[in-house]
């Protein structure tokens, strides 16, 4: 048996490169936004201000994707902001997919941004693997124009900790044994599945090091943070179980949405509009991959940045929109305290390729008929687009107050038919 090799391969600030080549593309002259203090924002006047991209010269700055524009400006006086263009975006993605898959045996796209590819058994087809790597990163480059890193390991865990150093457009390898050289010493938050508060009570113990956090007590470590603490405690040592393989079940445990609202919504109707917008795009999502949720949460941000969720299970698994909503606007009823709200979003999980219905006497056929409506209108929406039909209470919109009858940025440009 050949031995594991394993390329994670991301994009570098993927949405601003993207949108250099596109621009260049239309004028060969245009200044290349690569090259100077640049970044991808959302809409301000929608509240939709964040960074979602950064260019070098702006990250030199400070700059921070995530972070509201106005701190960004003030970091970076000069910061040109570009608006974003998710159409372009999942179009460039498809192509960077396409181009792995006719060199590796085996894709998983991780993000729109980002893949793995299995490349085991291929040294009699392109050579030594670092050096392939090399000569694939130039290929991305000069076919499509924007730059990768290229992770090699021989699991999956490490290459994507090797594709986070150095950038833009390097190659970095991370086998285990070279884990106590190149990844111990790195603060401990590098560590993937290490978040910030994580990270806050590893410092707490006096572990800063991903190395301290090899070295330390494996029972300390998981009685501190149950089975999560088992997992970061492997990580530390490069272990990670889980093979790249195409599964046959959903892919997405999980299938959210959220909104930040252009106004601030102060009456249950607004809101529960809201909700069913989320609901409409998370359920044509659930269906479009055969996947079915039991669970159900309901977040709600208000406008002084204050979080709360709530979440339930429900006796049966479901992707029929009208089950979703209503779950959420119950979850929505118990949890809203009446203080103007910012944001709100539904997510579920606990997905399955498998559905199952608890019926009582008075719905036995209500969502079996829900269901094969929802896949009706799912084929028109994909056939004419998403447009194309929707509920009447979005067919007259307040102009100053639009809520789209189905919500998402990034989720509209991936359902948008290609021929429309």
């Amino acid at each position: 048996m050949p031995e594991p090799v394993i390329y994670h391969i991301d994009v570098n600030s993927a949405f601003l490169s993207w949108e250099a080549a596109e621009l260049l593309k239309q004028d060969p002259d245009a200044p290349d936004i690569r090259t100077f203090p640049a970044v991808i924002g959302g809409s301000e006047e929608l509240r939709h201000g964040i960074v979602l991209a950064k260019s070098p010269s702006a990250k030199a700055f400070g700059v921070k994707t995530g972070e509201p524009l106005a701190h960004a400006r003030r970091k970076c006086p000069d910061l040109k902001v570009y608006p974003p263009h998710y159409s372009l975006y999942v179009q460039r993605s498809n192509e960077f997919m396409e181009l792995l898959r006719r060199y590796a045996p085996e894709v998983e796209a991780y993000s729109i941004d980002e893949a793995f590819c299995d490349m085991t058994g291929t040294t009699s087809l392109y050579g030594e693997p670092i050096a392939f790597a090399h000569k694939l990163k130039d290929i991305i480059r000069e076919e499509l124009h924007f730059t990768v890193n290229i992770g090699v390991s021989s699991n999956r865990l490490l290459a994507k900790m090797a594709s986070d150093f150095e950038k833009p457009d390097k190659v970095h390898t991370l086998f285990p044994e070279e884990v106590p050289e190149k990844l111990w010493p790195l603060p401990v938050e590098d560590l993937f599945s290490v978040g910030k508060s994580t990270a806050g009570r590893l410092r707490s113990l006096g572990l800063g090091t991903i190395g301290d956090l090899a070295h330390a007590n494996h029972d300390m470590i998981v009685s501190t943070f149950k089975s999560h603490g088992d997992t970061i405690w492997n990580y530390a040592h490069g272990i990670e179980s889980s093979a790249l393989t195409h599964e046959t079940a959903p892919e997405n445990k999980c299938y959210g949405n959220s909104l930040t609202i252009s106004f601030d919504v102060t009456d249950s109707a607004t809101a529960k509009r809201v909700l069913l917008s989320l609901c409409e795009t998370v359920g044509a999502r659930l269906r479009a991959a055969g996947a079915y949720i039991s669970v159900v949460q309901v977040q709600i941000t208000n406008n002084d940045f204050h979080q709360t969720c709530h979440q339930t299970t429900l006796p049966s698994s479901t992707n029929v929109t009208e089950k979703i909503y209503a779950c959420a606007c119950e979850l929505f009823d118990a949890a809203w305290d009446h203080t103007p709200i910012r944001l709100l979003g539904v997510s579920t999980s606990k997905a399955t390729s498998e559905s199952y219905e608890q019926y009582n006497l008075f719905d036995m056929d209500k969502y079996e008929k829900l269901s094969k409506l929802n896949s009706a209108v799912d084929k028109i929406r994909t056939r004419y687009g998403e447009d194309a039909i929707k509920r009447a209470c979005f067919v007259e919109n307040d102009e100053k107050r639009d809520i789209r009858h189905m919500t998402g940025g990034m989720n509209k440009a991936k359902r948008t038919p290609k021929n429309t």
